[in-house]
């Protein structure tokens, strides 16, 4: 490992996320430049890769004084100058105990990102984990990458035949400041799952947690406020490697990437309306249902879309063999309330085990109401018996259902106002994911940041 020599640094600067500004200084600590750039709330990062440009480290110099892990520079940020006097000799002292072979200085804006505008969509952030490895092999150490897009081949498994599943996660801030994710092992080992089905290379749970804890820490100034939404974390295992004919692709990846979203339910728990799908159906017997593999989710797009032109929030996905059992709505699972008893289809195979679904249950059963996980559910009780319904999925955690139309019959729940119960689960639950109630099960996972 020898002496790392940075022999060139960026400076980089935005005035505000999506506008470009050209820094161009050239001073040392005390020059009036650099001052100014202290008054403008900026400081230096650095950014180190290895001589093969994979990701190794990053860190700040707070006030060009002191170092602390930060994520690097956001790629919006344009243009370079260089740096000398005692900024630079800081950061070389800094860098030269890293044990790599190149790295460059960033100065980036503090405080830059607008919380208050996030919604559900990407943002690019600043590192992501990135991993590639033959079919059945051993997935090795391996550092963190700048967010950007990826080299793959046309002929990918996952292009061509679907050979692709996903996670979806968050991490949030919590009242105390405390970074938090929710069950995290529960989504790992439900990859694993995953990966048998669909023939690809499992990622040990342990592995899984230390990529997205990386990526986490890594990303830890676009985590949004407690209050104004999460980080939003997407595990990826997709076949990448080149393949005609039809069989498991001859090479994974395994890739985690993040992106801050905002509160699903901007202004409030709101009950949302949904209609049942006549012709289209989600999953059949035997298939890849209880998956979640991408190749689920691409035959419900036009159905919802459909559904939306129509008024409605999303579809209710009933079974494809005697089209009157409930499955899912959309892609989340789906409860309906009689009186103090919850209703909800068994995973039977058809049906993807939600995280927040299993939660759900388990939490309403601790607050002392039934839960009966039916073999199926049929609409007809549904729409006859239910008092109230809603569906659970990371996203919203739990979304309140106002009606459900079935043919030419409309049901409307509690005159399409949030039910009592659905809010005091919801509430139970958040509470928990926030550490703001006891968390009797375990289920809350910290990040050291």
């Amino acid at each position: 490992m020898g002496k790392l020599v940075v022999k060139r640094v960026e400076v980089r600067g935005t005035t505000r996320i999506g506008c470009r500004t050209r820094m161009g200084y050239k001073a040392g600590s005390k020059s009036p430049a650099v001052r100014e750039m202290k008054r403008e709330g900026l400081g230096i990062q650095y950014h180190v890769t290895d001589g093969t440009n994979h990701f190794i480290a990053q860190g700040r110099l707070d006030d060009f004084r002191h170092i602390s892990l930060e994520p690097s520079l956001h790629p919006n940020a344009v243009n370079q100058t260089f740096v000398d006097g005692p900024v630079l000799r800081r950061a070389q002292e800094v860098l030269e105990q890293v044990p790599q072979v190149r790295g460059r200085l960033q100065l980036v804006q503090k405080g830059a990102i607008n919380f208050d505008g996030l919604s559900f969509s990407i943002t690019p952030t600043d590192a992501m984990f990135k991993v590639t490895i033959p079919n059945g092999d051993v997935w090795p150490a391996s550092a963190l990458v700048p967010f950007d897009h990826i080299e793959i081949s046309p002929a990918a498994g996952a292009l061509n035949y679907g050979q692709q599943l996903f996670e979806g996660m968050k991490a949030l801030n919590t009242p105390e400041g405390n970074v938090v994710l929710f069950r995290p092992k529960e989504n790992a080992k439900r990859a694993i799952d995953g990966a048998k089905r669909l023939g690809l290379t499992s990622v040990p749970v342990d592995y899984f947690l230390n990529a997205v804890t990386r990526v986490v820490r890594a990303n830890r100034r676009w985590i949004p406020p407690h209050g104004k939404g999460a980080l939003y974390i997407r595990p990826l295992l997709i076949g990448s490697g080149p393949i005609v004919g039809v069989a498991p692709a001859p090479e994974n990846t395994f890739m985690v990437f993040v992106t801050p979203v905002g509160p699903y339910f901007k202004g409030g728990l709101t009950a949302i309306d949904l209609i049942v799908s006549e012709k289209n159906h989600r999953a059949a017997p035997g298939g890849s249902g209880s998956v979640k593999a991408g190749g689920n989710y691409a035959p419900g797009m036009m159905p919802a879309k459909e559904a939306k032109a129509a008024g409605f929030a999303e579809v209710i996905y009933l079974d494809a063999q005697e089209h009157k059992y409930v499955e899912e709505v959309g892609a989340a699972n789906f409860f309906c309330i009689c009186g103090n008893t919850i209703h909800t289809p068994k995973l039977t195979g058809t049906i993807l085990p939600g995280i927040t679904r299993a939660s759900v249950i388990q939490i309403a059963r601790d607050l002392g109401y039934e839960v009966i996980e039916h073999e199926r559910v049929p609409i007809d009780f549904v729409m006859q018996n239910a008092t109230a319904a809603f569906c659970t999925g990371t996203a919203a955690v739990i979304s309140p259902i106002g009606s459900i139309t079935h043919g030419d019959i409309k049901k409307i729940f509690n005159n399409g106002e949030v039910d009592p119960t659905v809010r005091i689960l919801y509430e139970a639950l958040t509470a928990i994911q926030t550490q703001q109630a006891e968390d009797r099960h375990g289920w809350v996972f910290p990040v050291a940041i």
